[in-house]
């Protein structure tokens, strides 16, 4: 581990963000929120790609990069896709947090890329451990909160909620379709848009566009009946999902993300 992991890692434990959390005794004072920056702006230092195809660790192409404190991903270096679908992973699991990021599309897709990829990323949070991620898996086994553009016509909401291996409850009924739209507006342009995620393990899981709530639900699964899902409930990990890593997309159009902050809850 190099010095600046060992510092990253130190100072989610401090902060008391490592999966599964701290609890507060009820008589100890209440702290002032502490939001942790999970981006340092010059590098990739704690975060970890994962691209369809490649092994863990490489960055294809040089797909993720900062710049000016920006995390960018680009595609300058692509001819063609080829369905080298991509995941920065952060070092670290968490169960009960906020997330808040600032984003926004620029530029052309790449060629080859699908056409629902267009001006479409991603937060995913709740995903599974990135060593158990297979060679050619296109996308982990996750909670997609799904970050989308519009076309500069049609409307098209952002903060959707798309399921890779996993089932949710909306409103006392499981759901399973693979994507679940939100209320938000449609954002048109090159424009900056705040997305934050609050999550509050399995029991609650909120959406929010620029601060507005667009969409929540509860008591994430996995789904038996996905292949990579299967998969690791054979290993005997849990059905019920209540924490994990969280990660960046990269699905062939160009985005950039910067302000990429943490806020531990501690329940």
């Amino acid at each position: 581990m190099t010095q600046g992991m060992q510092r990253i890692v130190l100072g989610v434990l401090a902060a008391g963000v490592i999966f599964g959390g701290c609890r507060r005794h009820q008589t100890e004072p209440v702290v002032q929120e502490r939001w942790i920056s999970l981006f340092n702006g010059q590098n990739l230092e704690g975060w970890t790609p994962k691209f369809a195809g490649r092994p863990l660790g490489e960055n294809y192409k040089n797909t993720f990069r900062a710049q000016n404190g920006i995390l960018k991903v680009s595609y300058d270096q692509y001819e063609q896709f080829e369905g080298r679908f991509g995941h920065l992973f952060y070092a670290v699991p968490f169960s009960h947090y906020r997330i808040r990021l600032e984003y926004r599309f620029v530029g052309e897709q790449v060629k080859g890329g699908p056409s629902w990829a267009f001006r479409n990323s991603g937060i995913m949070i709740h995903c599974q451990k990135p060593e158990t991620i297979g060679l050619e898996q296109n996308f982990p086994v996750c909670l997609e909160v799904q970050l989308l553009g519009g076309d500069g016509q049609n409307e098209r909401t952002t903060g959707n909620l798309c399921t890779p291996g996993t089932h949710v409850v909306i409103q006392d009924r499981r759901r399973t379709e693979h994507c679940i739209p939100s209320s938000s507006p449609t954002f048109h342009g090159d424009q900056w848009v705040t997305a934050e995620v609050e999550v509050h393990g399995d029991r609650l899981i909120r959406h929010l566009i620029n601060g507005q709530a667009v969409l929540e639900y509860s008591r994430p699964e996995l789904d038996e009946g996905d292949a990579d899902a299967r998969k690791l409930i054979e290993a005997g990990v849990s059905r019920r999902v209540a924490g994990g890593y969280i990660s960046l997309q990269a699905e062939s159009h160009p985005v950039e993300f910067r302000n990429i902050e943490l806020l531990v809850l501690n329940e």
